[in-house]
């Protein structure tokens, strides 16, 4: 299962930056609950697919994936320093442990700041989680991260 949602990520990447998206287009990190690697695509002036390949380490470490809409609020703008966007949005996760799978809704909401002139991007999120198999559990994720914007 690892292999196969790396292949969709790949492919995800590849063609959001075929399709002439590079520029709106990020890459970085999150650390927190889970850590791995962050993607986002800005679809729109307040709009964005957010995603992750990540490690969970909860209850029980597994391989996390997630995919969510965000919509961003206007950024607050300093010309010297950036802007700070906070954002909420819908989307799955899904969480592959060793002994079976997870499939929930998320919540997310958070911070985002771009630095002025900078193609960095920096945010906070915590994200309640809906499991909805193999059994109704409500988790919470958060952690903060760091994008490169191509």
């Amino acid at each position: 299962m690892k292999t196969w949602v790396s292949y969709l990520l790949l492919g995800l990447t590849l063609l959001w930056c075929s399709a002439g998206w590079a520029e709106t287009f990020g890459v970085g990190v999150i650390l927190g609950e889970p850590t791995g690697l962050s993607f986002k695509q800005w679809v729109g002036d307040h709009t964005a697919i957010d995603a992750a390949a990540a490690w969970s380490f909860g209850d029980e470490s597994a391989f996390h994936v997630h995919l969510d809409y965000l919509i961003h609020t206007e950024g607050r703008a300093d010309p010297d320093i950036g802007r700070v966007f906070f954002y909420f949005g819908i989307g799955g996760r899904l969480r592959a442990e060793e002994d079976e799978g997870r499939i929930g809704a998320r919540i997310p909401v958070g911070l985002d700041y771009e630095f002025d002139g900078s193609p960095i991007e920096v945010f906070f999120e915590i994200a309640p989680i809906l499991d909805l198999t193999p059994e109704t559990e409500l988790r919470v994720n958060g952690g903060f991260g760091v994008r490169y914007f191509f």
